[in-house]
């Protein structure tokens, strides 16, 4: 367990600086951002705090997924990670990922299709810079639940051959 220690470690103190940065860019960052883009282009009408709400639930259901991962870390600490309990730190995840890809698809929609009827904002960048990261969000979520049905395989082994031992 010594060895997993020298990951579990600087692992925890990232997540701790990540989870830190999120909260400070909900609370300072991203208010002020959007209401100053809200101030300077009256014209966008609700855009920016449509963007504003949808960023703060994004950065609410990352540190979903950092709370849950500290989680598993001490059960991987513990020598518990192959246990039932591990499964609802792992749907936490799942579901929490599920929501910001669905956020992010929604607003992603929403904006390709404002930026495709305004003659002004065509520019295909923006468009593809949308699809690209819906695209890598859903494969991150499958990916989730594809290591979920990893981490289901590998418990019943586990209980399997305890049951033998």
């Amino acid at each position: 367990m010594q060895k997993i220690d020298r990951v579990v470690v600087p692992l925890r103190v990232l997540l701790v600086l990540v989870f830190a940065g999120l909260l400070l860019a909900q609370l300072l960052s991203l208010p002020g951002q959007f209401s100053h883009m809200a101030a300077e282009n009256p014209e966008l009408g609700f855009i920016p705090w449509l963007l504003l709400i949808l960023a703060l639930l994004e950065a609410v259901c990352f540190q979903v997924v950092i709370v849950c991962t500290w989680r598993l870390l001490t059960l991987v600490g513990s020598d518990r990670i192959f246990s039932e309990e591990a499964f609802v730190w792992v749907d936490a995840i799942v579901w929490a990922m599920v929501v910001a890809w669905l956020l992010l698809a929604g607003v992603a929609a929403y904006l390709v299709s404002v930026i495709y009827f305004t003659p002004e904002l065509r520019d295909p960048g923006v468009p593809i810079a949308l699809t690209g990261m819906v695209l890598i969000g859903g494969v991150m979520v499958l990916t989730m639940v594809v290591m979920r049905a990893l981490l289901r395989q590998a418990t019943v082994l586990r209980s399997d051959l305890e049951e033998v031992i």
